[in-house]
């Protein structure tokens, strides 16, 4: 666990308030507190626990502010280390909640699907990335999904202003890490917050999930940082980690991780198909691939998945559906990658 920054003046009207994240390498979320004529709002709100809400408002308290002075909060996205007190504080402050439209949908995605319809997709999904059965019955006794249920007063799109009196605080939609994920342009002092979009040392998780309807995430969110290396702003200020200057520089740093990934995936194809669990575990990741927890293994699926569209974007593999192995079984059959290379030079 990482240890609590303490609350920070960054000038502006501007303070970071460090959440806490309950067992969680991160350590904490960094929300953010910016100043108006109109009263303070919030930049992200932390994950939903007495221990997080109780950090939030001491840290509100030392800045002088109560928790009924929030007029409200804007949510970099719908994860729960960024969005899970946003309830709590709107029944508390009588604020709103903003966050951008396509997150939105995706809470109503989320809220409509019953737990057990949720569990039964994410089963299927499985079966289709080729998961061997421990995986799979491991997925099934596993703890219910997180349920996320927020709702928005306010659906934000890009390019617009968030109402504040005196402040120029433009929203930048910058889809990948979630289909709605924003970043907050601070026009008036140059800060720019990034939420999980730009962090100073790790990358963002970037998956393909079967709710997710952004089908290209990972170019997507390529796309997005080269759009945030024009804007020039004066000072990242991230929800995780810390801040920093050399915006340019970072996003050239991730761009770059990620062409590398793709080259490494591209190679790993051959003219075989393979299953999405088959490449997955070729690849190199932090941790072995056999000693990853289950719920690891499953994210590191989702970036494979994420990282084989681009490719199939970029006309350098090709999916198909595969067979259930002459088992027999009703399961759904398993989608399978190979390189376009040989059918390229056949041609």
């Amino acid at each position: 666990m990482r240890d609590m920054p303490s609350v920070e003046a960054l000038g502006s009207g501007i303070w970071s308030l460090p959440v806490p994240i309950p067992d969680n390498p991160l350590g904490y979320t960094l929300t953010y507190l910016v100043e108006s004529a109109d009263g303070p709002i919030l930049v992200d709100t932390g994950w939903p626990s007495d221990e997080g809400w109780n950090a939030l408002t001491a840290g509100l308290d030392q800045i002088g502010v109560a928790i009924t002075d929030v007029r409200g909060a804007v949510l970099t996205h719908f994860h729960p280390d960024h969005s899970g007190l946003a309830e709590r504080l709107r029944a508390a402050s009588g604020g709103w909640i903003a966050i951008h439209q396509a997150d939105a949908a995706m809470l109503r995605r989320i809220t409509d699907q019953r737990r057990t319809d949720r569990r039964e997709f994410e089963v299927t999904q499985l079966q289709r990335a080729g998961a061997p059965a421990t995986e799979i019955e491991a997925h099934e006794t596993a703890s219910p999904p997180f349920d996320t249920h927020i709702r928005a007063d306010r659906e934000l799109s890009h390019g617009e202003l968030v109402d504040l009196p005196d402040r120029k605080l433009r929203v930048l939609w910058t889809p990948g890490h979630s289909p709605g994920h924003i970043c907050l342009h601070l026009e008036d002092s140059g800060h720019l917050f990034t939420g999980d979009h730009i962090l100073p040392r790790i990358t963002p998780h970037v998956g393909l999930y079967p709710l997710d309807e952004d089908h290209d995430p990972l170019g997507r969110f390529l796309d997005s940082l080269s759009q945030i290396n024009e804007l020039g702003a004066a000072e990242a200020l991230p929800a995780h980690e810390r801040r920093f200057s050399d915006l340019a520089g970072r996003t050239s740093e991730i761009i770059a991780h990620h062409e590398e990934r793709l080259d490494q995936l591209a190679a790993a194809l051959g003219p075989e198909p393979a299953t999405l669990w088959e490449l997955s575990t070729i690849l190199e990741w932090r941790r072995d691939w056999t000693q990853m927890r289950t719920a690891t293994r499953r994210m590191a699926a989702s970036e494979t998945a994420a990282h084989l569209r681009l490719l199939e974007r970029r006309g350098l593999a090709v999916c198909s559906t595969g067979t259930d192995g002459g088992t027999g079984t009703a399961a759904p059959a398993a989608l399978r990658w190979r390189s376009t290379a040989g059918s390229a030079a056949v041609r």
